[in-house]
């Protein structure tokens, strides 16, 4: 057999061998549980303005974030470090906000949405984003 030909066999195999580990997010989730997005958000408090205040970070949460997901989030105060765009590591207080929501559009840019908002309002480089699949139960 020319290695053409074995390549030529070997990837299909491949592929079908692969094709059966993949499963739907939805399947993998036990009897009971419903297949979500648990998203993390990082909000670093200090800025150009001044350091974002427990009321200023109230304030955003009540004005931006529970009107895009009114049925519930978490959040809780943090101590951080990052590196700023061509700049030294930053030691900063920081926020951290949990929402668990439906694996859609409409959620995916309320998300983006709170990020932005967030820069925008606080003069903030970044806000960091960790997505992950989760299975949930209530």
């Amino acid at each position: 057999m020319t290695p053409r030909l074995a390549a030529g066999l070997l990837l299909p195999a491949i592929v079908l061998a692969l094709a059966g580990c993949a499963v739907a997010p939805a399947s993998r989730c036990a009897p009971g549980q419903a297949a979500m997005r648990a998203e993390l958000l990082y909000f670093g408090t200090a800025g150009p303005r001044g350091t974002v205040s427990p009321e200023d970070w109230r304030d955003f949460v009540d004005e931006v974030v529970t009107p895009r997901f009114p049925d519930g989030l978490t959040a809780w105060p943090a101590n951080g470090q990052w590196k700023p765009a061509g700049g030294a590591a930053v030691r900063e207080a920081s926020w951290v906000l949990s929402i668990v929501h439906r694996p859609d559009a409409a959620s995916e840019a309320a998300i983006a949405g709170i990020a932005e908002a967030y820069k925008t309002r606080f003069q903030q480089e970044s806000v960091l984003r960790v997505s992950s699949d989760a299975c949930v139960s209530f």
